[in-house]
């Protein structure tokens, strides 16, 4: 049994290969390749995009009169995978590229825009070099700039001159020690802030407790002087009147906090007038309306309560008649 797979065949000597018979086939005829999609192109019936390094199963042929230094041009027909279009590409053998013909549309490259670009320009600098006035005119321009850099030569010399004849040295020690003498006048300066802080700060504690001491000295002799009048004082009843109004803890009215309290001057109670009580018939006795009037005492400040002025105003203003009617 021969093998399936074999890499030489066997000739018998008497074999002629004249009489083969040839196929009658054209000149260009096609073939069935297998080839991957050399660049990113878009379909131009359905819109497709068909990126680099898809596979398609195409058709190659030679490209009739046209050749690159004599080596020949390829063909390749593919059909687009969505609506079965033709798209057709040959090989660009001078730029080592392909060439989009038909059926699609190449998408931007930028690596080879940039190569179109660098070879534009390089073929618009040999032409200028070929046209005299081209070459005047880059000459005149080569020469200004070249003035123009001389210039700026020169005056870097200049300032390297002028720096070298400066003693950095120097200039840093002298930098240092003004740096120094400032340190050292913010330092007595802040000395003489501190100071003058604490003798203030000592000046008014001093002054403060002096007049604590004298305001507590005060208050407690006052507090004895009033001990000893309330104890010498001969009724039980004298003691709660002789209190003082800034002991006795009263709610004040509302009137109080809006309006004030009875003013207790002289000149306001010359004003008030008390009730001269009538004569009655000689059959009735005659009874004198007196008028009860409440002392109160006088605060230490020599006025009087509110509660006191009161209750004698309206005593000034009762009738008396009424009360011996009752009676």
């Amino acid at each position: 049994m021969s093998e399936r797979k074999v890499l030489n065949k066997y000739y018998p000597p008497e074999f002629d290969p004249s009489k083969i018979p040839k196929l009658k086939q054209g000149k260009n005829r096609t073939f069935s390749i297998r080839i991957m999609a050399p660049f990113n192109m878009r379909c131009h019936t359905c819109g497709e995009y068909i990126y680099k390094g898809k596979k398609f199963n195409s058709r190659k042929e030679n490209v009739d009169d046209e050749d690159y230094l004599g080596l020949r041009i390829f063909r390749f027909y593919i059909k687009c995978p969505r609506c079965v279009a033709e798209i057709a590409f040959k090989t660009d053998l001078a730029n080592t590229d392909y060439t989009l013909e038909a059926g699609a549309t190449r998408l931007f490259e930028a690596e080879k825009l940039a190569h179109q670009m660098a070879e534009k320009e390089r073929k618009e600098k040999e032409e200028d070099e070929l046209n005299p006035m081209k070459l005047l005119e880059n000459r005149t321009k080569a020469s200004r700039n070249e003035m123009e850099q001389l210039d700026q030569l020169e005056e870097l010399r200049e300032l390297n001159a002028r720096n070298a004849k400066v003693d950095h040295e120097n200039m840093l020690k002298q930098h240092m020690a003004i740096a120094d003498e400032m340190l050292k006048l913010e330092e007595q300066e802040e000395d003489r802030l501190v100071q003058e802080i604490m003798q203030q700060g000592t000046s008014k504690a001093s002054i403060k407790r002096i007049k604590d001491e004298d305001s507590d000295e005060d208050q407690s002799k006052e507090a004895k002087k009033i001990r000893k009048e309330k104890l010498t004082s001969s009724n039980a009843t004298d003691l709660l009147a002789d209190q003082p109004s800034s002991d006795l803890k009263k709610k004040t009215e509302p009137w109080q906090k809006s309006v004030g309290s009875f003013s207790s001057k002289a000149s306001l109670m010359s004003l008030v007038r008390k009730k001269i009580p009538e004569v009655k018939q000689a059959s009735q006795t005659q009874v004198p309306a007196t008028s009860a009037v409440v002392k109160t005492p006088a605060t230490p400040n020599g006025a009087t309560t509110a509660s006191s002025t009161g209750l004698g105003l309206l005593g000034g203003y009762s009738d008396s008649s009424e009360g011996d009617d009752s009676s």
